[in-house]
């Protein structure tokens, strides 16, 4: 059965839900069919959202014709998974047609001597798009970047473009510029293809090219390229070398990957879970990955727990204030994850630096001082009326005060210092700042209640 454009269009889920029934029926021509009838980036989610025992059957559905296209569309764990399990002349077949960053994504993370082999099936063509891809790091823009470009010379004329791009017979996906260089390559200038189109074909392309452009260099960062086309609202950017020589371009599609990714990265990140990580992956490799950072949060709540365990003869006398413990190190907590989440998204954004970043920590340090009070003066109230005792709930004020400056202060701060020890602060920021938090918390509150209840 023909699918529908309708069909096209439904919500992946519906997609999700037709393909699961149909595999439980045993439909596997109709699941065929459907694979195979849906754009690569829509079976790629499905792929990505079936459990494990049905991505394999649902692979072995798919045409080899279309798997390449697929491939580049998967997480980096899952892709890999698939990826592990094909021969060296299904790589080889999987990358003819692809993109130059497509191949980067597919061949970056084959073992050497499996890269080896696939390569010496490849074109002579196609080889050396592979080996320019890999050539630059997978953060950076030449990572990023596709060497698919046209390009003309400033002194030919618009009638000779024409019939260059009818020669040509189709363009690159997403090209809304020719590059204009050089006999050295040296990009001069971009032509957009409306300008072609409404100017007199007499016209030369130096006298109605843009020469104001803003080439991105080709060790440029990832996240720094993301920045540039959200600023700028771009389509394509062209990438060249020191020496200004058109190497090729980005276009939005592979920015709006980048975007994604460091979004799921943070996120991710905070719980201390891999970004990369398979929704769908085993049990046991799942379980074996978060046993570590729960190892880590265990070692953090020991620290925490000593801490308490300091003030046992204070917590013996006064029972209430056991029951009271647990509130300073939350809201610290709270307050200084707002504050981390603050700081580390203006860092991604690179909206922080040397001249405003002493302003932003002063700011914090206000903002959880002022909260402190505020939230201190009502605890304070509700513990004395509650208890009926007037100097717990100004210990606990105080605690709550002092663990709310430190918190928010430490939430601006611990972003900064873990970079500067080249560790990722949406990794390990949580975990820092919660140790912070904890410890600050009790001390204060147990401290404060030991000097003003029992000394």
């Amino acid at each position: 059965m023909q699918m529908s454009n309708v069909d096209n269009l439904q919500e992946p889920s519906h997609h999700l839900r037709q393909v699961n029934e149909a595999l439980t029926s045993g439909m596997f021509v109709h699941v065929r069919k459907m694979l195979n009838d849906l754009p690569s980036s829509d079976v790629a989610h499905l792929l990505e959202s079936s459990i494990p025992k049905y991505r394999a059957v649902l692979w072995d559905l798919i045409d080899e014709d279309k798997e390449g296209d697929i491939l580049h569309y998967l997480s980096d764990e899952v892709r890999n998974a698939f990826m592990s399990q094909m021969q060296p002349h299904e790589l080889a077949a999987a990358a003819e047609g692809l993109e130059t960053d497509d191949l980067a994504d597919i061949f970056g993370d084959l073992p050497d001597s499996v890269y080896a082999e696939v390569t010496k099936l490849l074109s002579q063509r196609d080889r050396a798009r592979v080996e320019a891809a890999l050539h630059y790091p997978e953060d950076t823009a030449g990572g990023l970047m596709n060497t698919d470009t046209i390009t003309v010379r400033p002194e030919v004329s618009l009638d000779v473009v024409m019939r260059y791009l009818r020669l040509r017979g189709e363009l690159p996906d997403t090209t809304d510029n020719l590059y204009v260089v050089d006999r050295a390559d040296t990009l001069v200038g971009v032509i957009s293809l409306g300008t072609i189109l409404v100017n007199q074909p007499t016209q030369q392309v130096c006298n109605i090219m843009n020469s104001e452009i803003h080439p991105i260099k080709v060790d440029t960062n990832a996240s720094d390229v993301a920045s540039l086309f959200e600023r700028r609202d771009i389509i394509s950017a062209p990438v060249i070398n020191e020496q200004g020589q058109l190497l090729g371009r980005i276009t939005i599609d592979d920015v709006v990957d980048v975007i994604l990714e460091e979004a799921d990265h943070s996120l991710k990140g905070m719980a201390g879970l891999d970004e990369q990580e398979d929704t769908f992956a085993p049990i046991f490799t799942t379980a074996r990955r978060r046993a570590i950072w729960l190892g880590i949060n265990l070692l953090t709540a020991i620290i925490a727990a000593a801490v308490s365990n300091q003030f046992e003869n204070v917590l013996e006398q006064y029972a209430t204030l056991a029951i009271l413990m647990t509130i300073v190190p939350s809201m610290g907590g709270v307050a200084g994850i707002q504050s981390l989440t603050l700081v580390i998204r203006g860092m991604a954004q690179n909206q922080i630096n040397a001249d405003n970043r002493r302003w932003l920590i002063s700011k914090e340090l206000f903002v959880g001082l002022i909260n402190g009070v505020l939230w201190a003066l009502i605890i304070a109230a509700l513990v004395a009326i509650w208890k009926n005792d007037f100097m717990i709930g100004a210990i606990i004020a105080c605690a709550m005060t002092i663990n709310l400056s430190v918190a928010c202060l430490a939430g601006a701060l611990v972003p900064f210092a873990l970079k500067r020890l080249k560790i990722d602060p949406s990794l390990a920021g949580g975990v820092v700042l919660t140790t912070i938090t904890d410890v600050v918390g009790l001390m204060s509150f147990l401290g404060l209640a030991t000097l003003l209840l029992v000394l």
